[in-house]
Formats: C-alpha cells, structure tokens, sequence
C-alpha cells in the first residue's frame, strides 16, 4: 500500500514535514524494492502523516477503573434517556463518560489516532484481571506498570536492611510474575502508612510502623530497575500529591534518584508553592528548572480539564484526605492483600473555582517551560485530570497562543491577571506534538518499532488532514491504520481488530521464590503458585492478542 504525497512528521528519523510517499506491507512500513510496484493507493497529498499516538499513563483497566465506572451510573444518563447506542454495526454497546467502558475506550482513542495505552498501576495480585480488562479493549496495543513500594515484603526486607540484591530479585520476579512493563510505585510508602493511621508522609519522614523513608523507597527501586536492565525507568506518583507547597518534596524525590533515571508521572499535582494569600500558588517554574537540570528525570503532566470527571488512585492516603470535596458527594475505598489500596472520588473541575484554574495553569507552564520535549509526555492522567477524549483541546492549547489567551481570560479573576502563563511565548510546532504523543513515550518504554515512520516500524499511522483549527485536526484523523489495517477513517472505526499485549521480561536470580513462597503462605490470600502469568495465559487473558515483549538493555557490570 502507498500513502501518496503526505507530509511526514516523524521526530525519531528526524523528519519533520518531508513530503513523500509512505509504503506499507504485511503491516510493517517498508522501503518500495525497485521494480516494485504498489497494489494499493491512497492520496493523501493534503495530510500530515504521524506514527499512531502512545498514551503512557491512562487509567484503563483494573479494579479501580470499574469502580469509578460503576460509582457514577447516573452519567451513563441525559435526563431519563440512556446514552445513544452505537449506530456504527462495528461497534458494540459501552459505557460513556469520564471513564468510558472498555469497548468505548479503544474506539475513542483509536477514533482521535491512537494506537497504544498503557495502564499505569496495576497490582500484583490482580493482574490477570487488569490483562482481561486492556485485551477486552479493542484495537489498542496495551500494557501495564505493576505497583510496588507500599507491599508489605517490599516494606519489611527494606526495614529489616535484606540484601541489595534480594530486593532486586523480588522486582525482577514481579515484573515477570505479572507481565508488566515496569514498576509503579504511588507515595511512596505512603499507602502502607496510611493503614497505621498516618496521615501524612514527607520524603524523609519515617514510616511509622517499618521505620524507612520515601527516599529509601524511591531510591531501591529505581536502582533495581537500572540493574535489571528494564527500559522504562522507575514510575513515581510522588509523596503528597496535591498539597500546598510539595514542590519541596517534589525536589527531594528527584534528589534521592541521586542520577538514577526516573520517571515523574501526573507532575501537575506535585508542583504546587504556597505563596499568595490563599497559599497556594505555581511552582512550575522551580519544577521546570530541576527537571531541565536533571536528565535522568522525565515527566508527564497530567492536566487537568475543566468539568466533571472522577478521580482513581492507588494513593488511599490522599484521596481519603480529598474525599469531603466530591462532586457528586460519594466515594470509595478500598484494599487488596495488603499491596496497595485505591481511593475513587469524583470531581468536578471548574474554571472559577481559584484553585482548579490555578491547577490548569500549572500544567500548561510545565508543558511550555521544559525544554526538551523528549521528557515531557502528554496526559490528562486519564480520568484523574480530566477523560483522555479532550486531548485535541489540549494540543490546541500548546500550539495557539491567541486560543490559549482567550480560555486565560475566562479564568477566576485573580488566577488570569497573575499567571505567569500569559507571559509565555511559546507555541509547540507539530513537530514537539509528535515527540510528546509518539516518539517519546515510545523511546521511554523501549519500543523500538512503535512511535515512528522509519523502515521496519509497525505501520500505526495516523493521517490528519492539516487545518488551522488544532483542535479539530487532532479529534479527527482521516484515515488511522493499525499494524497496516484501516482501523478508523474520518471519525468512524471501521475494523476493530484485538490489540496486542507489551511487557518485558527481566533475568532475576529464581531462589527469591523460596522467600515469596513462605512470605505468602504465611501472610497472602492467594496461593503463590497461582500468581505468575504464563505467555500462553496472557494471550488468553488478552483476548487472542499478539505478545510484544520488549528487550531489556545489557546492564554494565
């Protein structure tokens, strides 16, 4: 198949608005042998041609993601009439709203020229469900971020000073056990804390009960990770998510990484100073200044969206201390085994609302005031931010500086004349847009064939037709391809093949299994041998999905 005369975007290859003709065959992009001809054409000479769009920190499957689907029944509802079936014959019935179904998910995605999510907290000991849930979500590539740092094992050989090494072993078997793409740690020890009745915990403050640190926390895993050779550096929800002045610890977490790489995820929630008279105030510029500082460190932003969504987190602390601000006025809790919690609230973002405006503001700095863009990643922190279908809207944010000051000025009044934001020249080119939605989540993740154009790729492309109006460009793609397949054309999902399954599979020292066994004999509900995922379960529990494990990097001795 040729795609003629398109304008390719591809940040990988360095390409950035070559028009040529791209070819695809066997759902691989290929370079045309001579003598070769195409069988198969597509004008698209009025089209910006981009890689399939990565999202790597989505809420998408797992137990708190149904809970927040069946906490809000009254949104799947305009008045007494339930939301509109499907009239494409493609597409089965899903729940809507800001946290659509599974099915309503890969549509909408792939609709706006996504071809790959990744769900990042998932535990251990719910895994198999979390894999059932992304393989029920269709067309979409998928993987997941198994969370450790508040288990009770991880806590007590960390505490107890158990070999380096053993430590290691145990991610190592956990990433394997789970078929994970890395590791997920949330407040770091906070979780566990929480359970003994702490209700707060600083990056050097120690957990009341094991009596280590944060920074302990963050460290140990980052270096097991670097050590097992896992591309995808450590992802950390930071200590004290959303409150007034964590950007100090939001500088103390990067400075316990002592140069280890590290991911910073929803960096939004942790930028926030104290100043003004409602203490609370942007910290993005000190935020933007460490992270332009520190190459180990990279980000996603995690913008918050104005209007009604409902927030999913691992961090039980936090939302518990959240919870008397739900819109609508209910929440849930919840704990498994003793690995993690969830905290589910929904909320309402509005732009009058002093400290909403000023949250939405932040993002926006951040997103403008890093300079390498290879570090920043687009999110909403899908739906804690706000649902991931107002992606377009935010790309017109960050390329239309005039779009930008208009929505600046609807704003609560003190937020609008005082944001540093309206001082803010930069507007990002559809170059920086593929780096953030492409190739940089795809160069985080080590995926060497997704994210770009070049020969070898798989062929997840997505066709825009050029505009001036971003917003409607990005909700719309012309044509969108999965693996060479025409998957959405114009808005309209036109195939729904089953999406395939990332993961990685890191060397580790097997005798860690005598440690876990007993630990979960002694202290686990679920028998250890029925907790490690085998590749042909996986491809069971995705739903007949292709296995796409990623190599690790060689680990320098």
């Amino acid at each position: 198949m040729r795609l003629r005369g398109g304008r390719i975007v591809d940040p990988t290859n360095g390409v950035d608005g070559e028009t040529r003709d791209l070819f695809v065959r066997d759902g691989r992009i290929v370079a045309l042998a001579p003598g070769e001809v195409a069988t198969e054409e597509i004008d698209v000479s009025d089209c910006i041609l981009m890689a399939g769009g990565i999202d790597m920190h989505t809420h998408i499957g797992g137990g708190k993601v149904n809970l927040a689907r069946m906490l809000l029944p009254e949104f799947q509802r305009s008045g007494p009439n339930p939301i509109a079936l499907p009239d494409n014959p493609l597409e089965l019935a899903s729940c809507g709203g800001c946290t659509p179904g599974t099915l309503a998910t890969g549509y909408r995605y792939v609709e706006m020229g996504y071809t790959a999510a990744f769900e990042p907290a998932m535990m251990a000991c719910n895994a198999r469900h979390t894999h059932m849930e992304m393989g029920d979500t269709p067309i979409l590539d998928h993987g997941a971020y198994v969370m450790l740092g508040n288990d009770e094992l991880f806590l007590e050989m960390l505490s107890r000073g158990a070999d380096f090494e053993r430590i290691r072993d145990y991610a190592g078997w956990t990433i394997n056990a789970t078929k994970a793409m890395g590791i997920k740690v949330v407040n770091p020890g906070g979780i566990s804390a929480f359970k003994f009745n702490q209700r707060k915990l600083n990056v050097d403050e120690d957990h009341v009960h094991w009596r280590v640190t944060p920074r302990q926390v963050v460290h140990t895993l980052a270096k097991a990770l670097r050590e097992l050779g896992v591309p995808h550096p450590l992802h950390i929800h930071g200590s004290n998510l959303g409150v007034a002045g964590n950007i100090e610890s939001t500088l103390e977490t990067i400075a316990a990484l002592e140069g280890l790489p590290a991911h910073l995820t929803h960096i939004q929630f942790h930028a926030y100073g104290t100043e003004g008279p409602k203490k609370f105030s942007s910290a993005a510029i000190q935020l933007a200044e460490a992270v332009n500082a520190h190459p180990n460190v990279s980000i996603d932003v995690g913008q918050i969206m104005f209007g009604q969504t409902v927030t999913a987190s691992g961090d039980t602390m936090r939302q518990h201390a959240q919870s008397s601000l739900a819109n609508p006025r209910k929440w849930i809790g919840a704990d498994i085994e003793c690995e993690a919690g969830c905290g589910v609230v929904p909320f309402r973002y509005r732009d009058q609302n002093f400290v909403n405006a000023l949250q939405w503001v932040i993002g926006l700095e951040i997103f403008l005031l890093v300079n390498d863009p290879w570090r920043v990643v687009l999110t909403t922190d899908h739906p804690n931010g706000g649902p991931f279908t107002s992606y377009p809207h935010l790309i017109r944010l960050l390329m239309d500086r005039s779009f930008r000051a208009e929505q600046l000025a609807k704003l609560h009044p003190d937020v609008a004349a005082n944001a540093a934001l309206k001082s803010i020249t930069r507007e990002l080119s559809l170059y920086e847009i593929a780096i953030m939605t492409r190739a940089a989540p795809a160069r985080l993740l080590g995926l060497t064939d997704r994210g770009h154009l070049g020969a070898g790729a798989a062929a997840d492309i997505a066709v825009y037709r050029e505009g001036a109006d971003r917003e409607a460009m990005f909700a719309t793609p012309a044509y969108v391809f999965k693996d060479g397949a025409l998957v959405a054309q114009a808005g309209r999902i036109t195939a729904a093949p089953v999406g395939g399954t990332h993961f990685v599979a890191p060397e580790y020292d097997r005798s860690i299994e005598t440690l876990l066994r007993k630990h979960l004999a002694t202290h686990g509900g679920v028998n250890f041998d029925q907790l490690a995922i085998g590749h042909d379960e996986l491809c069971s529990c995705c739903n007949g999905g292709r296995l796409l494990p990623a190599a690790c990097f060689e680990v320098s001795p």
